[in-house]
């Protein structure tokens, strides 16, 4: 018998998620986008039920991600799921980030991707001692998806692009320096929070009382440099500050840029800018936009291969600089979808 990949349960004033993946790092389906979306719906009318939480089994992750080998069988085999898969997940993303009542996400381990979409938009957002943010799709030829247009776009500094290009992880302390998340309360209190909302208090009642002050934000450190290496009005100015300068972040950074899809830096480089300046439906239609091109485009499919199914970690990406990238190809990815556009209704 299969294991139920995400439970749902009512406990008195409290709606709780827990998925259940833990051998896949949580990583999130289509199944389960199905079975969470019309369970929000539900508790968002209920009036008995006064908040969300959701959880994961497991302290490795929390979700690492989408289930990225089912796209890759989809978007090999033309099955339509390989773009209906991002169609579904995207609603869902939203209808959290507009969910009526308090949606707590108790975030203790890996958080990548799908799973920053089921998190990050939540209205609370707490982080366990096990927390790792990284937004890594640059190197597998996709690009920070599930809203990372609109919140990365607005992280100070530049650092939302820093993250982007880079996909380098970020630990609690980083996340709560930059709003990712908001409160440091170690894993073991999870369970008090899920019992006192069940009670009916507010978050705001006790959250002060369980959470920790964070350690020293290695990011904050940091962010000056950042914001200056990554100040470009492309991803050729970006890479030509690193190379001029001689620093570690700089070098590090560079050599971890280079290895990432030429196609899919700029395309992250562009969303990142646009979404400094659209709402955030605005943001998912643009990036469903893009994520239909790139299930069509060849970078997603190398990239796949390389890191995930043969793991050879060399990827041959076509083109294979960003100098090479032709930027028209690349606004073709931000083109309309005419009638197959991304709908909230």
């Amino acid at each position: 018998m299969t294991e139920k990949e995400v439970f749902f349960e009512t406990r008195g004033s409290l709606g709780l998620i827990t998925i259940n993946r833990p051998d896949a790092l949580n990583a999130l389906t289509l199944n389960m986008v199905r079975e969470i979306h019309p369970i929000l719906k539900e508790w968002a009318n209920d009036s008995k039920i006064k908040f969300v939480a959701i959880r994961a089994t497991g302290d490795k992750a929390f979700c690492a991600g989408g289930d990225i080998r089912a796209l890759y069988d989809w978007g090999r085999s033309g099955d339509t799921r390989s773009t209906g898969f991002y169609y579904e997940e995207y609603k869902l993303n939203r209808f959290i980030k507009r969910f009526p009542k308090p949606y707590i996400a108790l975030v203790n381990g890996i958080v990548m991707g799908g799973g920053v979409g089921i998190s990050v938009h939540g209205s609370h957002r707490i982080a366990g001692e096990n927390f790792s943010f990284a937004m890594p799709e640059t190197g597998i030829g996709l690009f920070p998806d599930v809203g990372g247009s609109y919140f990365l776009s607005r992280l100070p500094k530049n650092i939302g692009m820093y993250l982007a290009l880079t996909g380098n992880r970020i630990k609690s302390s980083d996340a709560i320096f930059l709003g990712i998340s908001q409160h440091f309360i170690e894993s073991e209190k999870h369970g008090k929070i899920i019992d006192y909302l069940s009670e009916g208090k507010n978050p705001e009642s006790f959250i002060q009382d369980l959470k920790l002050d964070p350690s020293v934000s290695e990011i904050e450190k940091i962010s000056n440099e950042i914001g200056n290496l990554f100040d470009a009005e492309s991803v050729e100015g970006i890479l030509e500050n690193l190379e001029n300068h001689k620093g570690e972040l700089a070098t590090k950074s560079l050599d971890t840029i280079l290895k990432k899809s030429p196609t899919s830096l700029k395309l992250a480089h562009k969303q990142i800018t646009n979404g400094k300046n659209i709402n955030f439906e605005e943001c998912m239609k643009m990036e469903y936009r893009m994520v239909c091109r790139v299930m069509s485009d060849k970078d997603f499919y190398e990239g796949v291969r390389a890191l995930i199914i043969d793991k050879d970690n060399v990827p041959k990406w076509d083109p294979k600089t960003v100098e090479e990238v032709n930027d028209d190809k690349i606004s073709d990815f931000f083109s309309s979808l005419e009638d197959k556009e991304l709908n909230f209704d």
